[in-house]
């Protein structure tokens, strides 16, 4: 797959950004699915869909990404574009393509009313969309099971034409503070988190 963007987020911490190009095919070749895998891949329509879940397919067997050493990774992939974070810490990743079925969705995920004042739905859009990306990021580098995006992942308020905010998730008895990063593209949306060292 064509390298899109590479990001140095710090000496230990990298991200790499994929354009997914290949055929379904040759994104299988030296690839072994376990049977529930292979049966998620018979069961998906989109060939787009079927080709970004073969651009990742390298898990452990709870179902989380991983690297043989002590380097912690997170994968994503949305339509064509795939993307992975390294890191000697835990870390989170997401990618979402940009779309207004955000804007029904949005009070699952994050209180609503603090974004009452954005009159512009595309902006609107945009900014629900890096809520989304963040807090999945941050549900997979907190990676305990019942946690709530409404409930226990709070973004703390950013500008459009910001590229960083932090965030909290509260859970029993834990309290983890993150970074947030995040970026648009190609009318997509990245964010990637990794816990706060201050």
């Amino acid at each position: 797959m064509p390298l899109y963007k590479t990001i140095t987020v710090n000496p230990h911490t990298k991200v790499f950004i994929w354009k997914i190009e290949e055929s379904f095919e040759a994104l299988s070749e030296g690839i072994s699915l376990t049977g529930n895998c292979s049966g998620r891949v018979e069961n998906m329509k989109s060939d787009l869909h079927r080709r970004g879940f073969m651009s990742i397919r390298h898990y452990d067997e709870n179902g989380k990404p991983h690297l043989t050493g002590d380097k912690h990774i997170s994968i994503t992939h949305s339509f064509n574009f795939a993307a992975i974070i390294i890191s000697d810490i835990e870390v989170g990743i997401d990618i979402e393509k940009q779309r207004n079925k955000i804007l029904k969705i949005a009070h699952k995920f994050t209180p609503i009313e603090e974004y009452r004042t954005i009159a512009n739905e595309d902006a609107l859009m945009r900014k629900l969309t890096i809520v989304w990306c963040a807090k999945e990021s941050l549900y997979k580098s907190f990676a305990e099971k019942g946690v709530s995006f409404l409930e226990h992942i709070y973004v703390e308020d950013f500008r459009l034409d910001d590229t960083k905010t932090t965030a909290t998730v509260t859970y029993e008895d834990k309290e983890q503070t993150y970074d947030v990063d995040f970026l648009e593209f190609e009318e997509f949306t990245c964010a990637y988190a990794l816990i706060s060292e201050k």
